[in-house]
């Protein structure tokens, strides 16, 4: 079967051809993390979230995946904090066991509290169904901050997949091509800010 790229991608193909050489190798080099995913390991590693993480690859953009951007020797919450506050966009996976980790909850509201824009993917699980365990030993301003972030989430439009009847080449395109769109018009406001501010008379007292 011959391969067709996505319309998303032949899109993002000519934005990045309009820039200049040294504009895009900027681009790609300075810039450490263009698209965070943020899963449960033992849910989705090996099925949907490794597919998504390999298809953006393929792309040129720079996701951020725990156990492909880390190595030994770095701190766990530094590299994360770090890479959430750089992108732009934030993947969250959920999946039956999401709410059951501290992590994926933390990364969670830092996505929400940095204001990225997110892209949820419910994966063999319902908005409804996403809610912090009862008997989490944890302090009450992150429970608080947790359910906050959990309901930021129910109330964003995303994809849902079933892994039993679904298509996982389909769900990873279309989460791709949405990922790419959202790139592309985040990148074009910045833009137009930009221009906007360099146009913006000085005004001398």
């Amino acid at each position: 079967m011959q391969y067709r790229p996505s319309p998303a991608m032949n899109n993002l193909n000519r934005f990045l051809f309009r820039q200049n050489p040294q504009t895009r190798l900027a681009n790609r080099v300075i810039k450490p993390c263009d698209v965070f995913i943020n899963h449960r390991g033992i849910d989705t590693k090996r099925t949907v979230v490794t597919l998504l993480y390999d298809h953006l690859s393929r792309v040129n953009l720079h996701p951020f995946l725990d156990n492909k951007n880390m190595k030994p020797g770095d701190k766990l919450f530094d590299k994360i904090n770090s890479a959430i506050k750089g992108c732009k966009v934030g993947v969250t996976v959920f999946s039956p066991h999401y709410c059951e980790s501290y992590f994926c909850l933390h990364e969670l509201a830092l996505i929400m509290e940095s204001k990225k824009k997110v892209i949820p993917i419910f994966c063999d699980i319902k908005p409804s169904e996403l809610r912090v365990p009862d008997n989490w030993k944890c302090p009450a301003n992150e429970i608080q901050r947790f359910n906050w972030a959990l309901e930021e989430a129910k109330y964003t439009v995303g994809l849902t997949f079933d892994s039993l009847k679904g298509n996982w080449s389909e769900v990873v395109t279309n989460a791709s091509d949405i990922v790419i769109n959202s790139l592309m018009e985040i990148e074009s406001e910045e833009r137009r800010l930009i221009k906007r501010r360099n146009n913006t008379p000085m005004t001398i007292y």
